[in-house]
């Protein structure tokens, strides 16, 4: 694995735990973290990581359970067949197992446990990316057809 510059900060046993800074640059922003000043600069890259996912926890749940959301959601959700709200619904449990152990290392500091979760939480979102790039796809190829015309939904 080639180690970067930008990782030099990181004591080396760290950085050779890691995925390459430029694809977690890709993924998750990461090079925001330098405008932090912090002793701690693995808890900075873990906190963009997480952030990232708590976001895309938040959209798939209101995939999977549409309450006051915007409208749009409302067509989105139409689009979407059992096999893919199934897939949603995996996607959701891993990224609600992943809030939990958010919620851990934000309770409790630990350099080997945030490297871990950083190489952990960047494996789950190359399949959890596949997943949601999928569906998206499928949405945006459905949005035009209309199905049931001239029927009237009551989002009430």
């Amino acid at each position: 694995m080639e180690v970067t510059v930008s990782f030099m900060f990181l004591p080396s046993s760290t950085r050779s735990k890691l995925p390459e800074f430029s694809k977690l640059v890709e993924d998750f922003n990461i090079e925001r973290a330098s405008d932090t000043e912090t002793d701690y600069p693995i808890r900075e890259i873990r906190r963009f990581i997480a952030e990232k996912f708590f976001n895309y926890l938040r959209s798939v749940e209101a995939l999977l359970n549409p309450s006051n959301v915007p409208m749009y959601v409302f067509s989105m959700v139409k689009n979407i067949d059992a096999a893919d709200k199934k897939r949603l619904s995996d996607v959701y449990k891993e990224l609600a197992k992943t809030e939990i152990r958010i919620m851990e290392l934000d309770l409790s500091f630990s350099e080997p446990k945030e490297a871990e979760f950083i190489k952990e939480g960047f494996r789950l979102w190359q399949d959890i990316k596949k997943d949601l790039l999928a569906i998206t796809d499928k949405i945006k190829k459905n949005w035009d057809i209309k199905s049931d015309e001239g029927r009237r939904d009551y989002f009430g």
